[in-house]
């Protein structure tokens, strides 16, 4: 009897942490579930990129994937890991070297909703010699991926022993991360060259995010300026990065100069910008996948008041917005809007209800809707935008209304039938 507490006190130095992790892995399961079941509810169960896929046979639910999922995308449900926020993943890939067993492959596309991507070589050189394509365009939209392959491709190319007519040896479409290290690596290889960005600031993606939207990164080695030592960081930080190795490098970049064709000629390519041609012997694409803006088609929409994205809510306060739109971009546009003194808010979209909208974005819609913050117009679209006025089709019948500006938030066409139609080989992945 004496003997209990030498055996019962170590007993409990194993029992309790045991109980306790027991536990805390049980609560855990319960969160995760909830996160699933609310993002199934929504409709938000599709990975817009490169994303996990685990193989529960061999899973263990160690967690590890989860820690480092720094978008929380993953979660561990009885025991085995799921991707719980489906669309929150935007394909670090940190998760599959992460998980001890090899339980993770990371894949493009799902059974339901294929993904295309440019069939690309070790070197990012497509099926057509010549055209490369590093970046988002490419399936990997992570910065610091999209920088090493825009400088890996051009190193690739610098190497070559060729001669060429041409005037260029390189031109490079798009000034975000990727064409960002492109022209770097072009400018430090000696290249003749010229980077081409439709925009009037650099940034790619970056640069059509909301103010202090946060950014993962991780850091990233950058031709002609070394190592950037980042990870999360604000959007105006960001962006400040940017203009500072501008500054810094110099690198011959040309804004507010939309690419507008491609025609190869001979062993060389034509490159029709809307403010110049070109001809060159390589051409690196590193444009984003959301591609150009989806347009509504309707009158009136080239007038300056229409934009397609939302910068910054406090530039409409005291003025009447029409934001067309039926995703998250569009009710969070709205709302942020609504917000600012004076405004004015009418949200159109043409279906019968927001039922691809995060749950909480749907919640603070119902309250500014209560509170007459938003006039909500669903089954409506846009017939005319006058210049202080706009016309609605709606189930009830045509609505005028007194306007000052528009924001459309309709995605993107992708840049895949310019990729085709360039003979470009493009696969649809569907779950690999």
């Amino acid at each position: 009897m004496s003997d209990l507490p030498y055996y019962l006190f170590p007993a409990l130095l194993v029992i309790i942490p045991l109980v306790l992790h027991v536990r805390a892995k049980r609560q855990a399961s319960v969160r995760h579930l909830a996160v699933l079941k609310e993002a199934q509810e929504a409709g938000l169960i599709e990975p817009p990129s490169l994303h996990p896929v685990v193989d529960l046979s061999i899973c263990m639910g160690s967690g590890a994937c989860v820690k480092n999922c720094p978008e929380q995308a993953l979660g561990i449900i009885n025991g085995k890991g799921v991707l719980i926020n489906p669309t929150h993943c935007i394909g670090h890939g940190a998760c599959a070297p992460a998980c001890p067993v090899g339980a993770i492959k990371l894949v493009f596309g799902t059974e339901r909703r294929g993904m295309e991507i440019p069939q690309v070589s070790p070197d990012f050189e497509t099926n057509i010699p010549g055209i490369f394509i590093a970046g988002e365009l490419g399936g990997m939209g992570l910065i610091r991926n999209a920088t090493r392959q825009g400088a890996q491709a051009v190193k690739a190319l610098a190497g070559r022993k060729t001669t060429s007519q041409a005037d260029l040896d390189l031109v490079i479409i798009g000034a975000g991360p990727a064409g960002i290290a492109a022209s770097l690596a072009a400018k430090e290889a000696g290249l003749r060259y010229v980077t081409l960005e439709q925009e009037d600031s650099l940034g790619g993606t970056t640069y059509h995010y909301p103010r202090n939207k946060l950014v993962m990164t991780a850091p990233m080695n950058l031709p002609l300026v070394g190592e950037i030592k980042v990870r999360e960081v604000s959007k105006e930080e960001l962006m400040d990065i940017w203009t500072s190795v501008l500054d810094k490098a110099k690198p011959n970049i040309r804004f507010s100069e939309r690419m507008e064709e491609i025609t190869p000629t001979g062993d060389t390519f034509m490159v029709r910008s809307s403010q110049a041609s070109y001809t060159t012997k390589n051409i690196l694409l590193a444009i984003g996948r959301r591609g150009t803006p989806r347009k509504l088609g309707a009158q009136g929409e080239e007038q300056p008041k229409v934009v397609y994205r939302l910068i910054e809510a406090s530039q409409y306060q005291g003025k009447k917005v029409l934001v067309v739109g039926g995703g998250d971009s569009a009710l969070e546009a709205a709302l942020d809007i609504s917000e600012v003194a004076g405004t004015e808010v009418i949200l159109s979209y043409r279906g019968k209800a927001f039922d691809r909208v995060k749950p909480k974005n749907r919640m603070r819609l119902a309250q500014a809707l209560d509170e007459g913050k938003i006039e909500q117009r669903l089954e409506s679209t846009v017939q005319e935008i006058k210049p202080h006025a706009v016309v609605l089709n709606t189930n009830e019948g045509v609505l005028e209304r007194p306007n000052d500006a528009v924001i459309v938030c309709a995605g993107g066409e992708l840049p895949t039938p310019m990729l085709k139609k360039m003979g470009v080989q493009v696969d649809t992945h569907y779950g690999a």
